[in-house]
């Protein structure tokens, strides 16, 4: 039976901990704990984040699964410490563009806090650690990430200015980003039933990263012909080759060979110095909604998360395909 790359979180936005359990990687695959915690630190910078990202400083500890710097092929259990970890008070005025609404109403739950802490963004910490033992398999295979910034509210460029000025008008930006995975073989995926395909697999990762509004595989066909926009091949020394990839690397719901390019775009943060309007939900009076310290701009955060779930996805399309009880027979069989 080939090997599934797949994982569980756990734990709260000021719980005691997050935590993760992932099972499917294969034996003698060296981990640097180094890489990991410096994966976490890039989900903690960007221009516009709060003071939170600087109390917390997330340090990953693994807990299972690894001896002498190697995966042994058993679960891995991975664990982040919250230091912000306190028990904060209920509220119940709904914070307009979160899941406070629809989550109390589906959970029947009294304090909105029971909603904030598990839907809150904090989580995606121990997504990004797990992420990062996703993209140390794919480098083992010279499958490497890259990534950038397009947009920031209006602009284009000059980030900071565009970020500065909604703060000082206790406001929140959004924008858009670009990332990029190089190397991937041929046929990742499948075309042979709807929910085999790498693009739906692919998109469903991103767009339920909270605050992702839209995802991009590719360049936007809108406006162009056929003959503009498909992916025309040639011959070169006997290879096939391209001229373009607008199809972003993948045809068919499968990796054709090409770059993967995923563009996404993550709306503004719904929590604001500068509240929204809102209904409390017991008094049922409308008034500002509840404030919870915030950052004016979470896009570069928000790039390396999806970068963590691109990576786990890709992960485990390889280890299904190529399979191996270690590291190095997963060589063997990607490299035959």
């Amino acid at each position: 039976m080939l090997n599934k790359f797949r994982f569980l979180t756990a734990g709260e936005s000021h719980g005691k901990c997050l935590t993760a359990i992932i099972e499917g990687i294969p034996a003698n695959v060296p981990i640097d704990i180094d890489f990991i915690n410096n994966e976490l630190n890039r989900r903690q910078q960007g221009y516009g984040r709060s003071s939170r990202q600087q109390l917390e400083s997330d340090v990953c500890e693994i807990t299972a699964g690894i001896s002498n710097n190697r995966t042994t092929g058993a679960p891995v259990c991975l664990v982040i410490n919250n230091k912000d970890f306190s028990q904060k008070p209920s509220f119940t005025k709904y914070r307009p563009g979160h899941a406070d609404f629809a989550g109390s109403v589906k959970y029947n739950l009294s304090d909105l806090r029971d909603v904030l802490e598990r839907s809150s963004a904090r989580k995606t910490a121990i997504e990004v650690a797990v992420g990062a033992f996703a993209k140390i398999i794919l480098r083992e295979l010279n499958i490497f990430c890259s990534s950038k910034i397009l947009q920031i509210g209006n602009a284009v460029d000059n980030f900071e200015t565009e970020i500065d000025n909604a703060k000082e008008n206790g406001d929140s930006l959004g924008g858009k980003f670009e990332i990029v995975f190089k190397n991937l073989p041929v046929g990742l995926g499948s075309f042979v039933h709807w929910d085999k395909s790498l693009d739906g697999k692919l998109a469903q990762a991103v767009m339920s990263i909270g605050g992702v509004k839209a995802v991009e595989i590719g360049e936007n066909p809108l406006g162009k012909t056929g003959s503009e926009y498909h992916d025309e091949m040639f011959l070169l020394n006997g290879k096939i080759v391209r001229k373009t990839n607008n199809a972003g690397g993948l045809e068919g719901g499968m990796t054709n060979g090409e770059d993967l390019v995923i563009r996404a775009v993550m709306k503004p943060i719904p929590t604001m110095v500068k509240p929204l309007k809102t209904v409390d939900m017991f008094s049922l009076k409308e008034c500002e909604a509840h404030f919870e310290r915030s950052d004016t701009c979470a896009v570069e955060a928000c790039c390396v998360v999806a970068e963590s779930r691109i990576a786990c996805i890709l992960a485990d399309e390889l280890l299904m395909k190529f399979g191996g009880d270690c590291l190095e027979e997963l060589k063997n069989h990607y490299n035959e």
